[in-house]
């Protein structure tokens, strides 16, 4: 493996690293949502008023369903696992990028379909707009590493294919 190769692999790993992060802490903070939402209400001083309105809207919804409805937060609690188990997923590209960009393909589709669910099942269930667009945010800010890792990995395999022949 020469320099320009073990370079492209370091950053396919720091780009995979960065959406395992990101699905990791999506998960985990998925769970605590009553008090996370009542958190981001208590320090709302600043928020334009019409979020610190939905945040509060927000709130009380989840603070009423988790007092007579518990069992609807086991939704959010699967949601938490699928980010969790998706972070898993990107341990295969993790330690054969080549051989598992499949997984980066998974992931960027994922990143696009992100896209018409904020919008549609937004719109649906009467989420405003401006959530809508943060929904919309995490596809476009997940798919810049992945483009960027995908990219990487079409340079590697132009690399050992040309390696291959050089051998021969």
């Amino acid at each position: 493996m020469n320099t320009e190769e073990q370079k492209l692999r370091l950053h396919v790993k720091i780009c995979i690293c960065t959406i395992i992060a990101g699905l990791v802490i999506s998960g985990l903070t998925a769970f605590p949502l009553e008090t996370e939402i009542a958190y981001l209400v208590k320090h709302s001083e600043t928020y334009p008023i019409s979020l610190k309105n939905w945040l509060r809207t927000v709130y009380q919804a989840i603070k009423t369903t988790n007092l007579y409805y518990t069992f609807l937060s086991y939704g959010t609690d699967w949601l938490a696992f699928a980010h969790l188990m998706l972070a898993v997923l990107f341990i295969g590209p993790l330690k054969d990028p080549v051989k598992n960009k499949w997984v980066i393909d998974f992931g960027m589709i994922c990143c696009i379909a992100i896209i018409p669910l904020a919008i549609i099942a937004g719109n649906i269930r009467q989420i405003p707009v401006f959530w809508q667009m943060i929904d919309c945010s995490f596809g476009i800010i997940g798919i810049i590493p992945l483009t960027l890792c995908f990219s990487k990995i079409k340079k590697i395999e132009k690399l050992e294919e040309n390696y291959g022949l050089w051998t021969l």
